[in-house]
């Protein structure tokens, strides 16, 4: 019986996501919650799991292809109340597989996805009972290169895998240097490959993205320009933003502060046991300080919902992430009532995934207030957009050897500079100063976050 996979909505009413990579092809098992593909939604890269047990008919979307949300975009064979051993439709269809009946008629078809065919003899799982020998018919109507199946699957798990195809063509490269040509702007559909069997390698897509330098003539007259589509989650970016920076009032304020004591007191946590297994960093206690805020000015997270203010006393707290895909912002669920050793396992894990694009849906949904370290490109200070839903998002910028006065004399001190932008239909002049304040206060002096939290 064929079965097919339908894509879900992952996220909150999500309409469309990319297909980036498949885990599986045609012929290939496949059991209940095993991971088939990879996708690319607005909001982050989201792992599929099979809702099914059987064998894979045919892959009704490529890679690349964009998908609505309730497309058919797998199609498993269950083994339930139906042949099991016919071949299943070309993947280059992009329809489901076609019924016994059509796969009778044209025994010559032979599966193409991805670059590989299917699996000989995976199609005759599940043996009806008593009738385990009608098995053998179904081989022998296989193509020619069937007749002596070896016990080992066809498909042979290193290859690089067809990309997509561009004008007819189908090019040999695997999943990483597809994307690495993604990213880089480069059609590999203009490129030879000098790996093996023709399949184009990392440094072949690095030698075509810099031929344009390297060798001026050989470029198209008048082309001079890029255009890069906008998808996934810089489209999403982008409208968010928009529609923060038109919508919500900003307002951003300025404090320099003396670091020296927070850049003691993270030397002094490394050496902990407790922090033993954990990067600890100076967004930490940045967090941390901005936690105690949040707790003694409650509307400074909050959000705005036209004739109310809904002030939350629960914090997940954002940490704006650079990845390859764009800005996202995962944030940490009731990161208030986290202990400093849990906080940084919870900040750490985040920025992990959300760098290497497995943040969940969940992770990247329901913020409350957000932090955006700028400090780590080298940037001392700027005015940040206020994520859409929150009333508050501050800036680290990088710490730097600063003179600085301390009793009446001029010495070096670790100096930081702090941006708070704020909703200012929420959050006055004030109180935004008070947050901004209390903040650098505490990282001035960390014992404060004691006395405060």
């Amino acid at each position: 019986m064929l079965r097919e996979f339908k894509l879900p909505d992952v996220g909150e009413g999500l309409t469309e996501a990319e297909i980036v990579k498949w885990h599986v092809a045609a012929g290939d098992k496949v059991t209940i919650n095993q991971t088939i593909v990879e996708i690319e939604t607005a909001k982050a890269v989201v792992e599929l799991p099979c809702p099914y047990e059987g064998v894979v008919a045919s892959l009704m979307a490529a890679e690349g292809e964009t998908v609505d949300v309730g497309k058919p975009i797998i199609a498993v064979d269950t083994g339930e109340g139906a042949d099991t051993t016919r071949e299943t439709a070309p993947a280059d269809d992009m329809v489901p597989a076609p019924p016994p009946e059509a796969v009778e008629t044209k025994p010559e078809r032979q599966p193409v996805l991805v670059g590989y065919g299917v699996k000989l003899g995976a199609t005759t799982r599940r043996p009806r009972k008593g009738h385990a020998p009608t098995q053998a018919p179904a081989q022998a109507q296989a193509p020619a290169p069937a007749e002596a199946p070896p016990p080992a699957p066809v498909r042979p798990a290193p290859a690089p895998a067809l990309a997509p195809r561009r004008g007819g063509v189908a090019v040999l490269a695997k999943p990483p240097v597809r994307k690495l040509a993604k990213d880089l702007g480069v059609d590999l559909a203009t490129i030879a490959g000098t790996g093996p069997s023709g399949s184009i390698t990392r440094e072949d897509v690095h030698a075509a993205a810099a031929a344009p330098q390297a060798a001026p003539a050989l470029v198209t007259a008048g082309v001079r320009e890029e255009r890069v589509p906008v998808k996934g989650v810089r489209k999403a970016t982008a409208a968010a933003m928009v529609a923060s920076a038109f919508t919500a009032p900003h307002v951003t304020e300025f404090l320099q502060v003396d670091v020296t004591a927070t850049m003691d007191a993270v030397r002094r946590l490394r050496q902990m046991p407790d922090f033993a297994d954990v990067k600890v960093s100076p967004l930490l206690l940045v967090a941390k300080a901005l936690l105690t805020a949040a707790r003694r000015y409650p509307l400074i997270n909050s959000s705005w919902a036209g004739d109310e203010i809904v002030v939350k006393h629960y914090v997940n707290l954002g940490i704006a992430a650079a990845t390859q895909r764009g800005l996202i912002v995962p944030n940490v669920k009731d990161a208030q009532a986290l202990s400093l050793p849990d906080l940084a396992k919870a900040l750490a894990a985040l920025t992990e995934s959300a760098r290497a694009g497995k943040a969940q849906p969940a992770d990247l949904t329901g913020g409350t207030i957000t932090i955006t370290n700028v400090g780590v490109f080298g940037i001392d200070a700027g005015t940040p957009i206020i994520n859409p839903g929150e009333a508050a998002i501050l800036a680290f910028g990088q710490v730097r050897d600063l003179p600085w006065v301390v009793d009446g004399q001029v010495v070096p001190r670790k100096v930081t500079t702090l941006a708070l932008s704020f909703d200012h239909r929420i959050v006055d002049g004030e109180l935004g100063s008070y947050v901004l304040r209390d903040v650098g206060a505490m990282l001035e002096d960390p014992l404060r976050m004691l006395a405060w939290s």
